[in-house]
């Protein structure tokens, strides 16, 4: 029997990293009694062990709490604990798009960080009634009053209301769970409607198929059930209706404003996409849900395996791995240096990271990753403007008229101290500053940068200059016009396509360098000498050489002539100069990945 209407609320919790979004969804599963104590443990609801291990959220999870509020009703409380990392963007805004209200958790020690303000601002273009929640009360260094000031000055919303917490100790859970149910709002939906869910998430399961998380708006979604997936035109007998609460249970129908899941035997993947309205087969709605905004992928790189035999499983492990995290995207490619493999599109460089150590663990495949690059718009002579998604495609310059490079407005909250080091590095990044203003002691930093000089190790620097106290996030702030080039790496005089990337002409001679030095140390000697060259276009910029080996042909000559010695060294150098125009370079993997790993390297 499902609730009524007025009996349900759907909310997220939305925070900066570490700020104890987890850890609170603990303490409210823990008082309502979805886990008994013996079930429970940290971070519940991270249930990857990537999650686990760097203490971090990468997926939201959803689970269903059944509350008894002092007036004698009994609401039912379906909560989604989010991500917090600004890479994990995407899952916050599709969590937000499936609930009406948002708990705003803010650090009592820290005060308001830059993420907090990018998921309220989130939550408020979602129509969002938004509850502010003041974190870690338990702390020696808690300040609730600076906290509350801080929300209502830099936010802009009214912290009155806000409830004093201890996600760890359990203190002020009460307060806050009355607070849910009085001040967020009920679900809206017609119960005699046509059904009509949302697909608001799924992932692959070995024995069930592809699994569903909807969130009901109108009508049911009953076992057995015939239904129909309003863009991908698939049609499907609904096998299993459960609910989580944190444990999975098997449950007879979802009515409007309710969370849960279902299976319907899915084999293809192709059949749900993240976004889609399911209705029923025989009496379909006449208008489908708007949908997410499809995500913008921000990073590239491209993905190979080690062993080319496996170009199939990786295939279909990113294929299961996109289903999961439909911020992923992925189109096959090829490599002269390292066989078939698959460009990949990432919202940043956590999250590409993330990818690449799933994919490791959960398929089992070992890979080889090329060094990260954006997305650039070439304007041809013609007038055409092409996307640039690998620096192999550039095309001549003779027929480039412009490169526009994407730029970001980054937004960076420091103590006053660091303030200087950060500055210096802004503008290392070739940063335009855009504002400085101060939220008490706290210096607020907005940058305009590019994106390319980002995704390196941007966020690292920041972190060491700052000790950790710095926070970051950005937005994307469109393209401009930049002096950049194309730089080649060759060995023997061949490109290596892997090693190709777009750098400002500035930095190119350095990066150039690097590279070149770093490939001396890593390609192993050969029989003739090897030169290592960066060059833009047909301008070499930088150059280094592997020696030969070098066998002594003149071992055998036991004094005798002169001429004799010097007729096996002139043959022996002939036959050095005949391999080296004719000798293939194999360039071991090991120096490919170490050569990618180079970073932004001082």
């Amino acid at each position: 029997m499902t609730k009524p209407l007025e009996h349900i609320r759907n909310f997220a919790i939305i925070a900066h990293i570490d700020h104890g979004k987890s850890t609170l969804a603990d303490r409210l599963i823990q008082t309502c009694g979805g886990l008994e104590l013996r079930e429970m443990k940290e971070q519940v609801l991270d249930n990857m062990d990537i999650e686990r291990e760097r203490g971090i959220t990468i997926k939201a999870q959803t689970v269903r709490l059944a509350y008894k509020a002092k007036d004698g009703i009994e609401y039912q409380l379906n909560l989604m604990d989010t991500p917090g990392h600004v890479d994990f963007s995407y899952e916050v805004s599709r969590s937000l798009a499936s609930c009406e209200g948002s708990l705003l958790v803010v650090d009592s020690t820290q005060g308001v960080e830059a993420q907090t303000l990018a998921n309220v601002y989130m939550a408020i273009e979602n129509d969002h009634e938004v509850l502010p929640v003041i974190n870690k009360i338990d702390l020696p260094a808690a300040n609730i009053e600076a906290a509350r000031r801080e929300i209502e000055d830099v936010i802009g919303l009214d912290a009155s209301g806000a409830v004093p917490c201890s996600g760890k100790t359990g203190q002020g859970i009460g307060e806050l769970l009355e607070a849910i149910v009085t001040t967020l709002p009920a679900p809206k939906g017609d119960p005699n409607a046509t059904t009509k869910a949302l697909l608001v998430d799924s992932w692959y399961d070995s024995y069930l198929g592809v699994v569903i998380l909807v969130r009901v708006v109108d009508g049911y979604l009953r076992k057995g059930q015939k239904i129909r997936f309003v863009n991908t035109k698939a049609t499907r007998e609904i096998d299993r209706v459960g609910i989580f609460t944190p444990k999975h249970v098997l449950i007879d129908e979802l009515g409007p404003g309710e969370m849960g899941f279902i299976t319907a035997g899915i084999k293809d993947i192709s059949d749900t996409k993240v976004g889609d309205t399911i209705t029923d087969e025989r009496d379909q709605c006449a208008m489908p849900l708007p949908g997410f905004k499809p995500s913008v992928p921000m990073v590239f790189c491209s993905l190979y395996p080690i062993d080319n035999g496996e170009y199939e499983k990786l295939k279909d492990s990113l294929a299961k791995l996109s289903l999961n995290d439909s911020s992923l995207h992925y189109e096959p490619e090829s490599s002269q240096a390292l066989g078939m493999g698959f460009r990949c599109g990432f919202l940043g460089l956590l999250h590409m990271e993330i990818i690449q150590e799933r994919l490791m663990r959960e398929f089992d495949l070992d890979l080889i990753p090329t060094a990260p690059s954006v997305v650039y718009h070439i304007y041809r002579t013609n007038g055409e403007m092409t996307p640039l998604y690998n620096p192999v495609d550039m095309p001549d310059p003779v027929y480039v008229a412009r490169i526009d490079e994407p730029w970001i407005k980054a937004t960076i909250l420091t103590p006053d101290e660091y303030l200087g080091g950060l500055l210096t590095l802004c503008q290392e990044r070739r940063g335009s500053q855009v504002e400085l203003t101060y939220v008490g002691s706290r210096a607020m930093l907005v940058y305009k940068l590019p994106l390319n000089e980002v995704v390196f190790d941007f966020y690292d620097r920041l972190k060491s200059i700052s000790k950790g106290y710095a926070s970051f996030d950005y937005e994307l702030d469109g393209y401009a016009e930049n002096d950049l080039v194309k730089l080649d790496i060759r060995v023997n005089e061949e490109p290596v396509d892997a090693l190709a990337m777009i750098v400002h002409r500035s930095q190119a001679e350095r990066r150039g360098r690097q590279l070149c030095e770093r490939l001396k140390d890593l390609i192993p000697r050969q029989m003739f000498k090897i030169a290592i060259q960066a060059a833009i276009g047909g301008r070499i910029i930088a150059r280094e050489s592997v020696s030969a080996l070098r066998k002594d042909v003149t071992a055998k000559c036991y004094g005798g002539d002169i001429t004799r010695k010097k007729k096996l060294l002139e043959k022996q150098k002939k036959g050095k100069a005949k391999m080296r125009q004719y000798g293939n370079v194999e360039i071991p993997q090991s120096a490919f990945i170490a050569a990618l790993k180079m970073g932004d390297e001082k």
